[in-house]
């Protein structure tokens, strides 16, 4: 919102010390984005008469003009079409420096010299205008070489571009920024209280008519006529201002009207009365479907339902006395009761109405107006007679014979009432921090509004608070002592509270589950993974592609409408980052994320049931929600490989034990979007059943297609080969689901190891981590490791079987292996695994 400081001192003597200002605003939570200072760089810029007007040669956009500047005439090169002989434009003369720092200098243009500038609103900063020359009109009496300032009566003025925060409604206008800046300030504070209008003689039931159908809509309107308008322009004061403050003068009617709203923060809204049907106003819900032509020129239909949660499509409408739409309450009018030239009879509504009526309607139409603006947060319910007798005030002005009727159409429902609350005295100290009096309360309170007066026990315990009706931020009690301390807080200013060193019996620390988060960041990154951050929300399409069936998460108000459906897995995400790097020619691509994914109450896993509701009377099946660790390896020689490779490398660093590595074929659901025979599932075997942790293994090709990933290696350009790791986290850092491996120091011994290789054939069905187990089991306590370093399949081997290969390291801490010795342990290992499984040495 933009404050001009000229504006500001309507209500309080503020200094000229615009440093000060603004530390104030911003220590009060009106934060000043920007300093703008208008007016300045126009003290060498004169009023100017056009004597003569002739074309230039070869040059059809640029003419030669000569000027009376007052002293001397001087020829001038302008390229502006909209001025003719006799008229008074600006005039910058050479070695003038406009606002922005543009300075004029003498210049040659196809062979005429041009000894100055003939300057437009916008080169002035006067206005937005920059079609043409700012032409002075007859309002302005100022003769040639008179300074521009002195002639349109410019003072240099500061522009404070604040901005004000959603839970501050009472300072979306000039006079709240000036109460609380008051207040902070010690300066008085001061709202005009503009004079009634003069009686008319004519009753304001005898010329007009309003009613409210719907008062949970409109809890309060007010209607009145104005007669004897002459439609023009606004006073130039009037017309700066709105400018300074960011609104385009239109003309005298509207203009008053914008002021208002400026000013107090109370929009109203003037309609031709003699464009009216049955000369009033009726405010109802609108009906299923029904549409209307705004100011804008867009037909907008109301009364529908939005995605946005509780939005039922409860709009409010403004009809005329035959009850056709002219108007969405609080956000625009409608084209077809605007103010033209011709008007002179106007109808003024000024309202009040319900803040989440006007917000949902506003979201779901995409129409947020300066008034919405307002009203979604709140307006004052009791300002509407002030507002709409400033509004007679400014109007007046320029309409010397402007009629009021006399009285006030005033319809209420529930109207909010002023109310009071009991802040304890200890509850405000402990909660700032700071030893302050109940007097000192009452003198940071009642400057922005508030009335205050002792407890009602009476025992200097505690502050009676009135909270006066601009203050809708302010809930009643118990929550409003909450607000009331923070108003407080904030006018004695968050600066001059005393620091703390907050005490507690013991530092703060990170969390298990945060620590053993680190662990497998740190691992995947060890593995050369770089972390990345995918949407939460994705489209039906993407889930598709990854194989994903059944119900998802549909989100009724999503940030991309494209995008409606919560993840159900991180793959979707993670392999659109892979596609979009692997289109930048980055070939080198290994990924990991650590995210939430969500599945539908209906899908079969386990119900999340919440009590909802008022007083939680209700219950809400709410989606389930799981972390996820998953990784995608995508370097040219990257396959399931190495991502089993990975997972050893988490499983060892968590000291994991008992996983194992099961094919898709042995039970249990499909993998969506993985190679159906490079892949496997990480499972705990349990005595209740199998407990899936994971999957790993590789992309299926035709999903890495749909992706329209094309990487180096694998069987081809088009069919790169990408290894793939899930892990299930709230599982994976159970350690009552997942066991962990029991870890005894022992001394290193100084005796040198023995490896020995053993080449097993066995039948496809025995997983490979079994056949280490046998043989682990089999070594007994001086085996040190055992490593599977070779599969193979081919000539010399049956059908249905393979071969694996692995390296065993034993050693003894008190002495070096005798080959005997470690012939036994071979020999034992050999048969352990020759009676399990069949094997055959090779």
């Amino acid at each position: 919102m933009r404050a001009p400081l000229s504006w500001l001192r309507d209500f309080a003597p503020f200094p000229d010390d615009v440093g000060a200002l603004v530390a104030a605003l911003d220590d009060l939570g009106l934060v000043v984005e920007d300093v703008e200072r208008v007016g300045e760089g126009l003290e060498d810029v004169v009023v100017s008469r056009v004597t003569e007007i002739a074309a230039i040669e070869g040059a059809d956009r640029i003419r030669r003009v000569v000027v009376d500047a007052g002293a001397e005439s001087l020829e001038i090169v302008c390229g502006a079409m909209n001025f003719a002989v006799g008229d008074r434009v600006p005039l910058a003369p050479v070695g003038a420096v406009l606002p922005g720092g543009f300075e004029i200098a003498r210049r040659k243009m196809r062979g005429v010299t041009s000894n100055g500038m003939l300057c437009s609103g916008r080169e002035l900063g006067l206005s937005d205008d920059g079609a043409g020359l700012l032409v002075l009109g007859a309002g302005v009496a100022a003769e040639p070489g008179t300074p521009l300032t002195e002639a349109l009566g410019l003072a240099p003025d500061t522009v404070f571009d604040i901005t004000v925060e959603g839970n501050r409604p009472d300072a979306w206008c000039m006079a709240g920024i000036a109460r609380d800046l008051a207040g902070r300030l010690h300066l008085p504070f001061t709202l005009p209280e503009p004079p009634p209008p003069p009686p008319s003689g004519r009753p304001i039931g005898q010329v007009a008519t309003a009613s409210v159908e719907s008062p949970e809509l409109c809890p309060r309107l007010t209607v009145s006529v104005l007669g004897g308008i002459v439609v023009g322009p606004s006073p130039d004061w009037m017309a700066r201002r709105l400018t300074l403050a960011g609104m385009r003068p239109i003309n005298n009617v509207v203009d008053a009207s914008n002021y208002v709203m400026l000013e107090r923060g109370q929009p109203t809204h003037p309609y031709d009365l003699a464009r009216l049907p049955g000369r009033g106003l009726i405010v109802r819900q609108a009906r299923t479907g029904e549409s209307l032509e705004t100011l804008d020129g867009v037909r907008r239909t109301v009364g529908v339902p939005g995605r946005s949660l509780g939005d039922t499509g409860d709009d409010c409408l403004i009809c005329d006395g035959e009850d056709t739409p002219v108007g969405v309450a609080g956000i625009m009018g409608g084209a077809s009761s605007e103010i033209s030239e011709a008007t002179t009879e106007v109808l003024l509504e000024a309202a009040y109405f319900t803040p989440m009526v006007i917000a949902r309607t506003a979201k779901r139409l995409g129409l947020r107006t300066e008034a919405s603006a307002r009203f979604e947060r709140g307006t004052d319910p009791w300002g509407l007679e002030p507002a709409v007798t400033r509004f007679c005030q400014l109007l007046g002005e320029t309409v010397p014979g402007l009629q009021v009727a006399d009285g006030l159409l005033d319809i209420r429902g529930d109207v909010p009432q002023a109310f009071e609350i009991e802040v304890p005295l200890a509850r405000v100290q402990r909660q700032i921090g700071v030893a302050l009096e109940l007097d000192q309360i009452a003198a940071l309170l009642e400057p922005i509004g508030f009335t205050c007066r002792p407890g009602a026990a009476g025992d200097g315990e505690s502050l009676t608070v009135i909270v006066p009706t601009n203050r809708p931020d302010v809930r009643p009690a118990p929550f409003g002592i909450d607000d009331v301390i923070e108003e407080v807080a904030r006018t004695f200013g968050y600066a001059n509270v005393p620091r703390h060193m907050p005490t507690w019996p013991q530092p703060g620390h990170l969390t298990s589950l945060q620590l053993s988060r680190r662990v497998v960041k740190d691992v995947l990154c060890g593995v050369g993974a770089s972390e990345g951050w995918t949407d939460t929300f994705v489209s039906e399409e993407m889930h598709t592609k990854v194989g994903l069936t059944g119900p998802a998460v549909r989100v009724s108000n999503p940030l991309v409408a494209e995008k409606p459906f919560l993840r159900r897995s991180l793959m979707p995400g993670l392999l659109e980052a892979l596609a979009y790097n692997a289109g930048r020619r980055q070939s080198e691509i290994r990924l990991y994320e650590v995210g939430v994914v969500f599945s539908h109450p209906d899908e079969g896993a386990p119900r999340v049931v919440e009590r909802s509701g008022a007083g939680g009377t209700q219950v809400s099946l709410l989606p389930g929600e799981r972390e996820l660790l998953s990784a995608v390896f995508a370097r040219p020689d990257d396959d399931a490989r190495t991502a089993v490779a990975a997972w050893h490398v988490v499983a060892d660093a968590l000291r994991l034990a008992g996983v194992r590595l099961v094919a898709p074929g042995d039970g249990g659901p499909g993998l969506a979007g993985m190679h159906p025979t490079r892949s496997a599932r990480l499972v705990v075997p349990a005595s209740d059943g199998p407990l899936f942790i994971g999957a790993v293994g590789e992309i299926d090709p035709a999903v890495a297609a749909s992706f329209d990933i094309s990487l180096p290696g694998g069987a081809g350009a088009d069919a790169p080969r990408i290894g793939w790791l899930e892990i299930d986290l709230g599982l994976l850092f159970d350690e009552t689901a997942v066991p962990r491996r029991t870890t005894l120091g022992a001394a290193v011994s100084r005796f040198p190891s023995s490896d020995i290789d053993l080449a097993l054939v066995v039948d496809d069905v025995h997983p490979a981590d079994v056949v280490a187990d046998t043989l682990r089991t089999a070594a007994g306590d001086l085996l040190e490791s055992v490593a599977l370093f070779d599969v193979y399949r081919g000539p010399g081997i049956p059908e249905a079987k393979r071969s694996l290969a692995y390296r065993l390291r034993f050693c003894s801490p008190d002495h070096t292996l005798t080959d005997e010795e470690v012939g036994t342990l071979r020999a034992g290992c050999i048969e352990a695994a020759e009676r399990a499984f069949g094997a055959v040495l090779r």
